[in-house]
């Protein structure tokens, strides 16, 4: 199992609950030593050497766990994804009357917070040698995909009715339109969570069944 594919659910299978909250535990440690090592240095310097020795375990421990340096950056940005995305899920769900507040609400809240949150911000302040940069833009797709099925499972829980197709197409557009206003902003969140649902309003108002 890749390490995406671990941080997104892994299957259920022979793993007993102590065995899973250790594996657990062992993550959410080493995630912890990579964003200590990333306050003092950008991506491209650490190693896994480095991640390992800060969270106290051995290198092969951590490559055993995410099988490459790659797929531990993935499973990081993923991981601080999910420090705020469950916030971004209530924004959705606070507004069930008016999917296209709803729809706005979430994105201002997404830009907003992701504007704020420390690792995010060394992430959007790479010039391209720090190395991040690529794990939501060129080589983002693993994180696309996490975030379009969150994003759709929490519209489909407010708005049932919605067809599936509409939903996902809805829920990759605004991930990707999200990504893009993180990595490279030109108005306030408020001001571009409002020029995207009304872009998308026409859209929002049949799938998900608007006034």
């Amino acid at each position: 199992m890749t390490a995406v594919a671990a941080t997104m659910g892994a299957m259920p299978g022979a793993r007993t609950p102590y065995a899973e909250a250790a594996r657990e535990l062992l993550r959410q440690t080493l995630f912890g030593a990579a964003r200590d090592e990333l306050e003092k240095r950008p991506w491209s310097e650490v190693t896994m050497s480095d991640i390992a020795a800060a969270a106290g375990v051995s290198r092969q421990t951590l490559y055993k766990e995410f099988g490459s340096r790659n797929e531990f950056g993935l499973a990081l940005v993923i991981n601080e994804g999910e420090r705020f995305l469950g916030e971004v899920e209530v924004a959705v769900l606070r507004h069930v009357d008016d999917p296209r507040a709803a729809i706005g609400a979430a994105l201002e809240l997404f830009l907003a917070t992701a504007g704020e949150d420390p690792l995010i911000r060394m992430l959007l302040s790479d010039d391209g040698s720090g190395g991040m940069l690529p794990f939501v833009t060129t080589r983002g797709m693993p994180v696309v995909q996490w975030a379009t099925a969150r994003l759709a499972a929490t519209i489909e829980e407010g708005w049932p009715q919605a067809p599936k197709a509409d939903v996902v197409l809805l829920s990759e557009s605004l991930v990707r339109l999200a990504i893009s206003y993180i990595t490279a902003p030109t108005e306030s969140p408020d001001t571009t969570a409002s020029a995207v649902a009304k872009l998308l309003g026409p859209f929002i108002d049949r799938a998900l069944g608007g006034a």
